[in-house]
């Protein structure tokens, strides 16, 4: 199958950095396509620790540039996707024997100056045994010191960036592999091929942006023939689920002897979020998964610190992703930059091939934006930057002094037009939908207007949603990427989805 006229930019990678260059150069004005060879966030980025936040330890390795950037677009994140990101308290218990307190009160001193925009909270130390704060934890744990960050759901920020980008007319073609890209004729040539029925689609472009990802190194060898002298390091990290350790709505980061840090977080209602391990990989990264000796490392350091101890044995839920780190040199896999190069090679001065290394989800804007200045000399009727002060689709909440004020309000309207759906329902949907809630709920006045219940909060309607308008082919698309509703519900549940969706999917395509 040919794709007609050629496009400006094609962008082969469905992460959170592919997405947000498509949605950045869709913008401009630019005609851009974007395939992925997966679920788009099939990989890294939905395996993250769900943060968007300036990385409080990367000053340990003097990154003041990517820390600084980092706690600008925290600022910049919030006000784009509030429904998808909300400001999180963080405590740290102090242990002498780890970081001294000096060293502490300088890093979160640091942390919150580096931008002077920050509008926050700044850090305080607290009395834990005292302050609301220490609930959760030993009671052997006199002081710490909070700071503030930032939750996001990083596979939603995926799906809003490639939503916002079809809207402004980029093609998207999920689940495609990009098979072959060479320049040919003044265009690059490139040929995917559909995962399900190896159907073949041609198209043309005037410039390829490699956002692979861990993939980064084998597209350029194996489809361009292009190979480059930059590499990645491949780190996996795991997280496990397990139910709800302590009742606050505090996260904690928690240090360890071999001076990593782990953090807990509030997840999902019901459970806490553990995470995350920093170990070199070598294999294929659809196949990582987390081994037994990584649950018991993350359950050890939570144990040494909270009063609710934990075991391998109640783990509900685990996911392992593989970062593709800008390889720097560093022995120590926690010491590897989080920071991201770009490399653009042209033929000519045309045809550039941009690729992306390294890079991490709270900075995926500023990379995209990076990303098309550097491509602007060889589009130069391509629009100026525009998205820092843009919300993404879905996210155009009321203005309010706050961006977490102006989901309040929106989500207290939400209740008030639909006062016949449970409140803890709305907040869910409100949440995985922002001001998009409106079109899956329509009319409904009860939870029997909302279709088939498969548990959760999960019903046919959003289900229907989902396979329409952001590209959910399969059950695990649904109940691990587009929501997290497959923690809330038995294998049976996840069945009857699985069949449901078979049986609908040529309806709603």
């Amino acid at each position: 199958m040919e794709h007609s006229e050629p496009l400006d930019l094609f962008v082969v990678g469905g992460g959170i950095n592919g997405a947000g260059i498509a949605c950045d150069a869709a913008g401009r004005n630019l005609k851009v396509g974007l395939c992925e060879m997966q679920d788009f966030a099939g990989a890294t980025s939905s395996a993250s620790s769900k943060l968007i936040h300036g990385g409080l330890r990367y000053l340990e390795h003097y990154e003041f540039r990517l820390v600084r950037e980092a706690l600008s677009e925290r600022e910049v994140l919030l006000h784009k996707a509030p429904h998808l990101s909300w400001p999180l308290h963080f405590v740290l218990p102090h242990e002498p024997h780890l970081r001294p307190r000096w060293m502490l009160r300088l890093g979160l001193f640091l942390y919150d100056h580096l931008d002077w925009r920050m509008t926050l909270p700044k850090s305080k130390t607290v009395r834990l045994r005292t302050s609301p704060y220490g609930e959760g934890l030993a009671d052997r744990y006199e002081t710490g010191f909070v700071y503030s960050d930032a939750w996001v759901d990083d596979a939603r920020l995926v799906i809003a960036n490639l939503r916002s980008a079809h809207k402004m007319g980029a093609s998207i073609w999920a689940r495609h592999r990009c098979v072959s890209a060479r320049r040919d004729d003044g265009l690059w040539r490139i040929e995917l091929e559909a995962t399900s029925s190896g159907q073949r689609t041609r198209l043309a472009a005037r410039g390829l942006v490699n956002a692979a990802g861990p993939w980064v190194g084998s597209f350029l060898q194996d489809v361009t023939a292009l190979p480059t002298a930059k590499r990645v390091r491949l780190i996996k990290g795991s997280h496990i689920v397990v139910p709800r350790l302590h009742k606050g709505r505090h996260a904690f980061i928690l240090q360890n002897k071999d001076n990593r840090i782990i953090f807990v977080l509030p997840y999902e209602r019901d459970f806490s979020l553990i995470g995350t391990t920093d170990i070199p990989f070598d294999g294929d990264p659809r196949s990582v998964h987390i081994e037994e000796s990584e649950k018991s490392y993350l359950c050890d350091i939570a144990n040494a610190y909270l009063a609710h101890q934990v075991t391998p044995q109640q783990v509900v839920w685990t996911y392992s992703g593989v970062r593709p780190l800008f390889d720097d040199g560093s022995d120590d896999p926690s010491a590897v930059t989080r920071d991201y190069v770009l490399e653009i090679a042209d033929h000519d001065g045309v045809l550039p091939l941009l690729s992306v290394f390294g890079g991490k989800i709270t900075t995926y804007r500023r990379l995209a934006e990076h990303a098309l200045d550097d491509l602007a000399k060889y589009f130069p009727r391509a629009g100026p930057a525009w998205t820092a002060g843009a919300p993404l689709i879905d996210g155009e909440l009321a203005d309010a002094a706050t961006p977490a004020l102006a989901f309040q309000y929106f989500l207290e309207g939400l209740q008030r037009a639909y006062p016949g759906l449970p409140a803890d329902y709305l907040h869910a949907l409100a949440h995985r939908h922002g001001t998009g809630c409106e079109a899956i709920l329509g009319e409904a006045r009860s939870t029997a207007e909302l279709g088939r219940h498969f548990g959760g909060h999960l019903y046919e309607r959003e289900v229907e949603h989902l396979m329409r308008e952001e590209w959910a082919s399969a059950a695990e698309d649904v109940l691990w990427r587009r929501t997290k509703e497959g923690l809330h519900m038995g294998p049976q549940g996840a069945l009857a989805l699985a069949a449901w969706m078979a049986g609908h999917r040529s309806n709603i395509a």
